[in-house]
């Protein structure tokens, strides 16, 4: 049988909705990956709990959702081109409603590849906005010593120097925080001194992290959606609510978890602000034998549980939100 034929308004409404609901729900644990994955040298982090308590504890809750303004703004577009594109390579690759495996792969190779021109400069803001706090919880960890030796001192002083001491302390003098950075000053900078393509900046890793993603997920979840009922894969849209859910959920971690060493690779290269001796790199070449000369194979697989955490329910819920046909009712309501 034929896969379900669904307008292509409607798969963008779906895409969308099922990006923002996704994105709300899994973001801090995004936003721990992305801060485990830039460590370096400094380990301000022993794990996504660990990162979460410490976010919470000294940004507030909210702190959890540095960068989240500008993935809900920019995921609308993002998912609703990844997953309508998905569905029109697969119609137009298929023959009297048969799908073969190649076609499935190429299908989210296209997808992948699409994606792209929202993905990268939406990744790039969010990757500073995220990595703000650890970059600022870095600080007073490289250097401890001084302040307190400093204040001793001065301490020590006054108190061979004045004869009565003062009753009330005065506050000690901290060095003021810098500004707290903005996606439109970082957007406004980059187009300033680097032009568009400050933007795009990581967008080679960016399509060689997405489209083996694409290419994983899509098929994957195609299959694991059809397991149980006859006609493989090109049934799936028969599929129960539960079914495209949990297919949703398990072709998305394995798939996130099988690309983690190139997500690696992009958030290095798209961070723009580095820790005290933390490396910068080149390229995706240079990148990739800096991190296994200085931190060994073990630094690829960084943040993997958390972008398995991450992926699984943004791609299930976006699969729920198919099933459901939210996009059709939508253009329903509107007519």
């Amino acid at each position: 049988m034929a896969e379900k034929k669904v307008s292509l308004p409607a798969k963008l409404i779906n895409g969308g909705v099922a990006g923002l609901v996704g994105v709300t729900c899994v973001f801090p644990i995004d936003l721990a990956k992305t801060r485990l994955q830039n460590q370096q040298g400094v380990q301000v982090y022993k794990g996504m709990l660990d990162c979460l308590a410490k976010t919470v504890r000294s940004e507030g809750y909210f702190g959890c959702y540095r960068g989240a303004a500008v993935n809900l703004t920019l995921v609308t577009p993002e998912k609703a081109i990844k997953l309508a594109a998905n569905d029109v390579f697969r119609q137009k690759l298929s023959k009297d409603g048969y799908l073969p495996l190649w076609g499935e792969v190429l299908a989210g190779c296209g997808a992948g590849t699409c994606q792209v021109v929202v993905t990268t400069p939406m990744e790039m803001l969010k990757i500073q906005l995220q990595d703000a706090g650890r970059l600022a919880a870095q600080r007073p960890i490289s250097a401890p010593a001084q302040p307190a030796a400093t204040a001793a001192a001065t301490a020590a002083a006054a108190a061979t120097s004045s004869p009565a001491p003062s009753l009330v302390e005065p506050p000690t003098a901290r060095p003021s925080p810098p500004p707290r950075p903005s996606a439109t000053r970082i957007t406004v900078e980059l187009l300033k001194t680097r032009g568009l393509a400050g933007l795009y900046r990581g967008a080679g890793a960016t399509l060689m992290r997405d489209v083996p993603f694409s290419m994983i997920y899509f098929p994957l979840f195609a299959n694991l959606n059809a397991l149980g009922r006859e006609g493989g894969s090109n049934v799936q849209a028969q599929a129960p609510l539960w079914q495209s859910f949990v297919a949703g959920c398990s072709a998305g971690s394995v798939a996130a978890v099988a690309v983690t060493p190139l997500d690696v690779i992009k958030t290095r290269l798209q961070t723009l602000q580095k820790g005290k001796g933390e490396d910068t790199y080149r390229g995706i070449i240079d990148c990739t034998r800096r991190i296994m000369q200085r931190e060994g194979p073990a630094a690829f697989l960084k943040g993997a549980t958390c972008r398995a955490l991450v992926i699984a329910p943004l791609f299930g819920i976006a699969q729920g939100v198919y099933f459901l046909g939210v996009g059709e009712v939508v253009l329903a309501w509107l007519e």
